[in-house]
Parts: structure tokens; sequence; C-alpha cells
């Protein structure tokens, strides 16, 4: 029996989701927990790592099990064993051939940053900082660059072993905080992110705002495909993954109802 997670996780106390040596992960907070509940080891599987730091409204996982238990209680066995900074909002069956890898076709981020040399301390581990001027304007217009089908090879890690760096963004957006007059919120959404991808977005719009090149840049940026045109990493503290979609219509839907149940608690 296949099952399907839905969970959402604050990253900063974790070396990424991935399982390392040595490094305490999500993964591995998790697999612990179906190892208990299975009474054998269990493999869980991501729509996609995240890195040290970065933080999950909308993971989906899955898992195999011979056991039969009912949806509500896989959320609630697991969220008695896993730590409070890791709740699983939903699970679901899924058929034998469904991957929350390979069957997912967009993925949604957001990228929260801070404008302003001095960061509130409840803050520092949920925002980016960015402490030089900052041209809203410059920055909105490097938005529409980024739009459409490209070569993503100048926003990868150099580390990346991912061969076609062909992705496309159906949408990018930067907004000021309603709450919050220093953070800008960014949105992306696309049919999927090679590794380090947004975060050096963001880094390049960054140079962007604060004048160290113009927006038009980037597509010249783009098209000499080398990481070293672009621009630095952004913080991870600033990324959440947002939403994950498929080409499946019942698990889109019980990641839909899932999320806002939990979010009406």
């Amino acid at each position: 029996m296949r099952v399907v997670l839905l969970c959402r996780y604050d990253g900063s106390n974790y070396h990424g989701f991935q399982i390392q040596p040595n490094n305490n992960t999500i993964q591995e907070e998790i697999e612990k927990s179906l190892k208990k509940i299975n009474k054998k080891d269990v493999r869980l599987y991501m729509s996609g790592r995240t890195d040290s730091g970065v933080h999950a409204y909308g993971q989906v996982l899955h898992f195999d099990t011979d056991l039969n238990i009912p949806d509500e209680a896989w959320v609630k066995a697991l969220n008695a064993t896993i730590p409070k900074d890791i709740r699983i909002v939903g699970a679901t069956s899924a058929s034998e051939d469904f991957h929350v890898r390979y069957n997912s076709t967009q993925k949604t981020y957001y990228y929260k940053l801070h404008i302003g040399r001095e960061v509130d301390p409840f803050l520092l581990n949920y925002v980016g900082k960015h402490s030089f001027d900052f041209n809203f304007e410059k920055a909105q217009e490097a938005l529409q660059y980024f739009i459409g089908e490209h070569d993503f090879s100048s926003f990868c890690s150099k580390n990346s072993s991912v061969e076609d760096k062909v992705r496309t963004i159906y949408s990018l957006t930067m907004e000021k905080d309603l709450i919050n007059p220093n953070i800008v919120n960014f949105e992306i959404t696309g049919n999927g992110f090679l590794y380090n991808m947004v975060r050096i977005i963001i880094g390049t719009i960054q140079n962007v705002a604060a004048g160290k090149y113009e927006a038009n840049y980037v597509k010249e940026i783009l098209e000499k495909k080398e990481r070293q045109f672009a621009g630095p990493k952004a913080d991870a503290a600033g990324l959440y993954l947002k939403e994950v979609l498929y080409d499946d219509d019942k698990i889109n839907k019980f990641i839909n109802n899932s999320l806002k149940a939990y979010c009406n608690k």
C-alpha cells in the first residue's frame, strides 16, 4: 500500500530534509517514527529536497507499507512521535505507480526578504537579509526576464549533476508585506526547479535592486549559461516550499483540502 503525506516544517533546526550522515534531518525524524509504527525500516520519498534552514508549508511525501491504517490514524500516530517543528497535516492512499517526485507538474515557493541592516531577532530564522539599498521598481522590472522556458544553467549550483537545465517559470511576483514594511515577499511557480535555483534567482534580483547591474542584464545572464554571472545564493532562511501539484486530480484535491483544514484549526 502506498501512502502519501502532506508535511509542514520549520527547517531552522535541521540540516535539510534529506538524510545525511551525522546530521539531524527531517527525513530521518519521520523515518524513525515510521519504523516504530511499522516495526521495520521504511523508506520515505520526497517531492524535492530542501536545504538546511529552508521551510515548507506543503512538502509532499510517500512511503510503502503493509499496514492497513485509516488516513487520519497515520496523521495522529506520526505527529505523536515526531518533533513539534514537523507536522503531518494529511494522509491518503495512492496507486503503486504514483511517485511524489516524478509525477509532480508544478511547484511554488515563497521567499521572504528583509530589507535593512537590523533584523528583529524573532525573524532571523524566517527571512533572507538584504542590508543594501533596495530599488523596488528595478527589482520589479527584472522579474519579467525569468518568466517562460529558459536554460537556467546560470541559476543552478555548480554541484548539480542534472544535465537538462531547461525549466519553465509560469509566474514570479513580488510585493511589499502588508504587516511588516521591511519585508518583501516573492512567489515563484514553475514546472520544476534546479538545485539552489530559487535562491540564486532571488540573489540576482537583490543585485539588481542594489544597483549592481540593470534589470535587463538578467537576459544576458541567462544567455551566458554560466553560474559565475548570476547573483549569490539568497539566505536559506527566507525560502519556503509552498505547494506541489501533480498530474493526479485526487492527490491535488487531497493537498488542497488538507492545507485548508489544517489552517482552519
